[in-house]
Order: C-alpha cells, then sequence, then structure tokens
C-alpha cells in the first residue's frame, strides 16, 4: 500500500474511532444512540465508498497514461529498429 493510501486510511479509521466515541460517552437515550451510531456507520461506508470510487477512478487514468507511454516508447523503438537496418542494408550495400 502506498504512503497515501496508509494515510487516507489512517485518517478514516480514526475519524470513525473519533465519532463512536464521541457518541457513546455523550448523555442519551439508549436508542438515539444507536440511531445515532447507525447513522455514523451510514456516514462512513459513504465516505469509504467514494473514495474506493475515486480510487478506482485514479487506477484507472494511470493504467491509460501508462498504456499510451507504453505505446509511445513501442512505436519509437520501432522506428529506431528500422532506421537501423536501413543503415545495416546500405552499409552492406556500398561495401
Amino acid at each position: 500500500m502506498s504512503d497515501n493510501g496508509k494515510v487516507i486510511g489512517a485518517l478514516v479509521l480514526g475519524a470513525a474511532a473519533g465519532a463512536a466515541l464521541g457518541i457513546l460517552f455523550a448523555p442519551t437515550k439508549g436508542s438515539d444512540l444507536r440511531h445515532k451510531i447507525k447513522d455514523s456507520a451510514d456516514d462512513l461506508i459513504d465516505e469509504l465508498t467514494d473514495k474506493i470510487s475515486e480510487g478506482k477512478e485514479t487506477l484507472r487514468e494511470l493504467k491509460e497514461k501508462v498504456a499510451s507511454k507504453a505505446e509511445d516508447i513501442k512505436n519509437r523503438a520501432g522506428s529506431e529498429l528500422d532506421a537501423i537496418k536501413n543503415k545495416v542494408k546500405q552499409s552492406s550495400v556500398n561495401s
């Protein structure tokens, strides 16, 4: 996992722990507490889902960039190889 992924994971985990502790120590009725915990869990799930979607989109974009760069390198290498072959043919004809 990259450093950014570790930091994001730690922040999300810390936020969840802080929210849970805040809810548990607040003076509320049990039914209200359960409702708050459910809402906090739902919010956390939504946030994680959004982060996962963003991560997937970033990876998709990165994959496209890498594929494009690889294709460019392949094309340049092919052009260089053709140029070298032509020089070899010309030097063998001139010899």
